[in-house]
């Protein structure tokens, strides 16, 4: 009798095993590194891709331009960097972490913050793809978070120089416009650590503006829909 309780106490705790496993091992992939494949290096690729820092076909394989966007994003973040993606940076890629200042995103946000991130978005990118929407949410993070603007939404989309405002919405009122709920996702998006033009702070339309200063000033990052990104 006493064995057969032992036995069914072995049994039930095997059972916990086996069904909390998958859950523990799901966290984190196995440790990438260059020459791996496989559905966890495709799904490395897309994060960094929506992080901006893979530009490059979604195939699974853990190359040359996988392994250069896994260093720059250890650069960033300042982790280990060795271009293997272990658990470490894991963590950090997949657990959006909260940011300091001169960081990549800020995790810590209210409903203030979603309200005039998604009014920017709208007045800037509301004819734009998705994507795009997101960008522009992007690069006022990107602004937050670096030395040289304001340290908050509100700061950074109202900031003048002079008796200029950075953003032609402030100028002409549309910042004020009601945002679609495309643009609240956008945001929140954005707010959660998608980076889909990485480290840009600048963005313009050639459609609309030379956008002169820019141009010889700044580093070209890519073009979603009518606008360009430049950091």
């Amino acid at each position: 009798m006493k064995n057969k309780k032992i036995a069914h106490i072995l049994l039930v705790l095997l059972l916990l095993i086996l069904l909390t496993t998958p859950v523990l091992a799901n966290e984190y992939s196995r440790t990438l590194q260059f020459g791996h494949r496989g559905q966890d290096v495709l799904r490395l690729q897309k994060i960094l891709s929506n992080k901006g820092y893979y530009h490059f076909y979604i195939d699974g394989i853990y190359g040359k331009i996988t392994e250069r966007a896994v260093i720059n994003f250890q650069i960033d973040h300042r982790i280990r960097i060795d271009g293997i993606t272990g658990p470490e940076t894991q963590r950090t890629l997949y657990g959006y972490p909260t940011a300091s200042r001169g960081g990549t995103s800020i995790r810590n946000y209210n409903s203030d913050d979603v309200h005039w991130l998604a009014r920017i978005i709208e007045a800037e990118a509301g004819g734009e793809p998705y994507e795009g929407k997101v960008a522009v949410g992007n690069v006022i993070l990107n602004r937050v978070n670096s030395k040289s603007f304001p340290n908050t939404i509100y700061n950074v989309i109202f900031e003048y120089y002079g008796s200029i405002p950075q953003f032609s919405p402030v100028a002409d009122g549309t910042i004020y416009n009601t945002p679609s709920q495309e643009s609240i996702n956008a945001a929140k998006d954005a707010l959660n650590g998608m980076r889909p033009v990485g480290n840009s702070t600048y963005f313009f339309n050639p459609n609309k503006a030379a956008g002169t200063w820019i141009v010889q000033n700044k580093s070209y990052v890519s073009r979603i829909g009518g606008h360009v990104f430049y950091q």
